[in-house]
């Protein structure tokens, strides 16, 4: 029986092909800018190459995940004000699978208190337009969002005088969450958590 990889293997190998595609040793040549010859002579094609050739091999370790049943959840720590939580997301270059979801789900309520408990007396934005702007909310505005969501998860910006906490509560695949082509099967929003007086900047 074959070696099937471990979801840090598969990671590990998503990193080593974007670093080749980036440095152009992979390429998809028969992608065009635009399909019409005449144009396609006058326009360099070499990023969208590159930028193809890791997408199909993105696509093809998503099939791998889906075949071999391979995880996509990553688990990370966040330590904020001496208080750390340990929690379950998936991998930006991964797929969730079923079972997967399964462990966001069960691992909502405990992200969800640990960003109430860190954020106490922060100010909260809700973003929007992609991410580019942001109104100013409250604690049940982002109890009402959280009703209506499946999963959570958790960033942070912090240096020595500003701090900011991320909870982004989503709704189906994480992988499509971020992006608007995911819905209304999959989507998200982003509430961000600021110190009084500063304005967020993730």
């Amino acid at each position: 029986m074959s070696k099937v990889y471990t979801t840090e293997e598969l990671t590990q190998i998503l990193a080593a092909e974007r670093q080749a595609c980036l440095k152009g040793e992979r390429l998809k040549l028969e992608i065009t800018a635009s399909g019409n010859p005449v144009i396609d002579q006058f326009i360099k094609t070499d990023g969208l190459q590159k930028f193809t050739a890791y997408q199909d091999f993105k696509a093809a370790i998503h099939d791998y995940q889906r075949e071999h049943q391979v995880s996509g959840i990553v688990w990370r720590e966040m330590i904020v004000k001496d208080k750390s939580l340990r929690y379950p997301d998936i991998d930006a270059e991964l797929i969730a699978l079923v079972s997967d979801l399964d462990i966001l789900k069960a691992a909502k309520n405990s992200i969800l208190e640990f960003w109430f408990q860190v954020t106490e007396q922060m100010d909260l934005y809700l973003s929007f337009n992609n991410g580019k702007q942001h109104q100013q909310i409250t604690i049940p505005d982002v109890e009402r969002i959280a009703q209506r969501t499946e999963w959570a998860t958790l960033w942070k910006w912090q240096n020595s005088n500003f701090l900011e906490i991320i909870l982004q509560l989503g709704w189906g695949k994480p992988e499509e969450a971020c992006y608007k082509r995911g819905r209304p099967r999959s989507g998200s929003e982003h509430i961000h958590a600021v110190n009084p007086g500063n304005q967020p900047i993730g």
